[in-house]
């Protein structure tokens, strides 16, 4: 049901008329200018690394606006804002965000990231994009410094409004930031996705990727080919979502491969599944071929094997769909002990939750993430990633995940890896944080860390100096075609950010 009410031309659902009313008695700030900026960048293709139409777009506002701004080698774009007070104790505060965004979308889309703006609908308190990401990953973010900027009427200190590049493919930008590209002492970090809970913690990363050399043979006499192809997960980010159940494309397919594997012989021709490492994958089709004999068995196990499925992932996945054609004969398959070896190593590579926290309790500590597979074409690309608050352990179950595809001879390399962010529980902006939350809405927030990657620990190795805190309002379903961010919730967050640098 859609309902959407403007007033003053700022965009919110009727049911929250009365509270954001409310709110606005709290300070003269509104989220018009949030909402107008949010609708800019949604206009504006801002792939991972392919970040230069939104750099150009945050350079001719800083003109347009008359700020200053310095960008470094990395690209990371810092657009400055003078204090509004004579005080000599005012500091320096930066605000920051990434200019990236995850671009996911379902396989009935034509949608191109790199042209089309993304497309927008609101149900109830929701913002949602249409069979794509939306990217308030962190695009809602980087709107509210935007609307910072461009407010003349907001009493505030120094503002450094820092944007990133390529934080969503390995947090390039964070990783390679100049030393002298900021001079603040306190940093907020607007990348979390839960209003009421400030993150002051997270948990570092790395990434394995397996390269199978192929090596084909001519198809045996009297094969039957036929694809299978597996869509409509939930997905999601394979940080904050490892936990909930959600259901592995990749992983799916290779159950059902080792089950045909023991009853025939099967050979794959192709496959192709997953996109991002940093998101569970949701889709994947391969192309196999099994003796003319068998044809039936692989449509009886498959009926078998969707209700497993469906039984199996019933509390967490509405929409599995396993489909199951056969297609036309091939000249070549890849050669049996590659394609065996292929559907062994899928089946054993370590998928989800590796380890829980000993001393937080429901927070995540080690995680691995079977991401992406395709077939090249000389080669099978195997794309992975690990996270964990513990050191030992990221390098440990990174080294069990390379250890399975060693075993059939791939080539193992190494992707990026970043730290984790220790939480330091007296910092001050915390404390100012917390302090402010009470004042406004009259309860406590929550204080965490999380399992996924932000820029604060990376940031810190530069600038060890800053004290950081990471806010935000709720998104669900973040680097998935299923992300919405919640329109109340973006108002409450911008309102505790205005009143934060009124304070500061």
């Amino acid at each position: 049901m859609l309902f959407i009410k403007k007033e003053n031309n700022c965009l919110f659902t009727t049911q929250y008329k009365y509270y954001y009313k409310q709110m606005k008695s709290i300070t003269t700030i509104d989220t018009e200018a949030v909402w107008y900026y949010f609708k800019q960048l949604l206009k504006i293709p801002r792939a991972s690394k392919k970040e230069e139409k939104i750099q150009q777009y945050l350079i001719d506002f800083a003109k347009q606006q008359q700020l200053k701004h310095r960008i470094d080698k990395a690209g990371n774009i810092v657009i400055i804002k003078e204090k509004t007070t004579d005080k000599n104790d005012s500091e320096c505060v930066i605000l920051q965000s990434h200019m990236d965004m995850v671009c996911e979308k379902n396989s009935n889309s034509s949608h191109n990231f790199d042209t089309d703006a993304i497309e927008y609908y609101i149900e109830n308190d929701w913002m949602h994009a249409k069979n794509t990401t939306l990217g308030a990953d962190n695009g809602i973010g980087m709107a509210m410094q935007l609307a910072i900027l461009a407010n003349k009427t907001l009493p505030h200190p120094t503002i450094e409004c820092l944007f990133t590049t390529d934080e969503e493919t390995g947090l390039y930008g964070a990783s390679n930031i100049a030393s002298d590209l900021l001079t603040g002492s306190t940093l907020i970090n607007l990348d979390s996705e839960e209003e009421g809970e400030f993150c002051i913690g997270c948990a570092g990363g790395t990434d394995t990727l397996a390269k199978i050399k192929i090596e084909y043979e001519p198809t045996p006499e009297k094969f039957f080919f036929f694809t299978v192809k597996i869509n409509g997960l939930k997905g999601g980010h394979s940080g904050e979502d490892i936990n909930k159940n959600r259901a592995n494309a990749i992983k799916i397919l290779s159950d059902y491969l080792a089950i045909l594997q023991t009853k025939t012989d099967i050979r794959i021709v192709q496959i192709n599944g997953g996109n991002l490492r940093n998101a569970i994958p949701r889709e994947i089709e391969t192309l196999l071929a099994v003796p003319m004999k068998d044809k039936e068995l692989v449509r009886i196990e498959i009926n078998h094997f969707i209700y497993e499925v469906e039984t199996s992932f019933a509390l967490s996945e509405n929409h599995i769909n396993i489909e199951l054609e056969s297609t036309t004969s091939k000249e070549k398959v890849i050669k049996k002990h590659i394609s065996d070896g292929l559907i062994e190593s899928l089946k054993n590579c370590p998928n989800g939750v590796w380890q829980m926290n000993s001393t937080i309790p429901d927070l995540v500590e080690t995680s691995t993430n079977l991401a992406a597979i395709h077939t090249l074409e000389n080669e099978i690309l195997i794309e992975t990633s690990q996270r964990s608050s513990s050191e030992p352990n990221k390098r440990e179950i990174a080294e069990i995940v390379g250890s399975v595809f060693k075993k059939i001879g791939a080539e193992i390399e190494k992707g990026k890896d970043y730290p984790g962010w220790e939480p330091k529980m007296e910092s001050p902006i915390l404390a100012l944080c917390t302090t402010t939350y009470v004042e406004i809405f009259k309860k406590e927030p929550i204080i965490k860390t999380i399992h996924a990657g932000l820029e604060c620990g990376v940031i810190a190795k530069t600038y060890p100096h800053v004290d950081m805190i990471s806010i935000g309002p709720t998104i669900q379903n973040p680097h998935s075609p299923n992300e919405k961010v919640s329109i109340s919730s973006v108002e409450k967050c911008y309102h505790l950010l205005t009143n934060l640098l009124i304070k500061l």
